[in-house]
């Protein structure tokens, strides 16, 4: 069955590999980006070439009119059926007692905020009470809520630990409405937010410690979110799904 569904972040990385893996199914698929036109539309060409359709819609999703606009864009595609809520930042490694008010701001605002905002426009559009047919949303947390990112990202790992509360919250607020929500908690997975961070090497350098004795790919994970979309996951809302190699 195909099914249309936004992702926000959608133009690198493990957005980028979810769209494409969507698009491969025949789905329709609003890639949001920020900033990065060009990338974002090399994204719509190849979920074109997979099978699917698409369409790139800019949008901060730490604003809210922003927000409203890409659900009401990616509506030209389809009757909404999913929302991935991927877009988010990390900052160069640091200890807390170093941080600073913008640095901390910046990360709250795009990686809590704006999935919160994200989550709650998806659900205006998928409840049924409201019109909607129900469907999926899936969050990008990551193992740093559970890890903590000491001496480098604790702000980072606690915007994600947000995201672990906001799944199990969320998921038995709207049950009854038909839609589920869980998330994904990669972990190293050989993506450029390494490099955003200033570490590019760090997926490769610390992912031998993995069980699996390796990094992750964006794929490995896009798939994992592309089923957490699908009928296949019928029965699973409130889930945090550990993509870690055993991490």
């Amino acid at each position: 069955m195909t099914k249309t569904i936004l992702i926000t972040g959608a133009s690198r990385g493990i957005g980028r590999a979810a769209a494409i893996i969507a698009g491969r199914k025949g789905w329709s698929v609003g890639v949001n980006y920020v900033g990065n036109k060009l990338a974002a539309d090399e994204v719509v060409d190849a979920i074109g070439a997979a099978g699917g359709r698409a369409k790139a819609i800019q949008g901060n999703v730490a604003i809210e009119a922003d927000v409203i606009s890409m659900f009401d864009q990616v509506a030209e595609l389809g009757k909404l059926d999913g929302v991935v809520v991927n877009a988010g930042i990390v900052a160069p490694a640091s200890p807390l007692i170093d941080m600073d008010i913008e640095r901390m701001r910046s990360i709250f605002d795009i990686n809590i905020l704006g999935a919160y905002l994200c989550a709650r426009e998806g659900v205006r559009r998928l409840a049924r009470s409201r019109g909607g047919k129900g469907g999926s949303i899936v969050l990008l947390s990551s193992a740093a809520a559970r890890l903590g990112g000491p001496n480098e990202y604790v702000d980072y790992a606690g915007s994600k630990g947000a995201m672990d509360t906001l799944t199990i919250g969320l998921s038995k607020e709207v049950g009854s409405e038909g839609i589920r929500v869980n998330a994904i908690r990669p972990g190293l997975i050989e993506t450029d937010i390494h490099a955003s961070g200033g570490q590019p090497d760090r997926a490769q350098r610390l992912g031998v410690t993995a069980p699996l004795g390796r990094p992750g790919t964006a794929d490995e994970v896009g798939e994992s979110i592309v089923w957490l979309l699908s009928d296949a996951s019928s029965y699973v809302t409130g889930a945090c799904l550990d993509v870690t190699g055993g991490r």
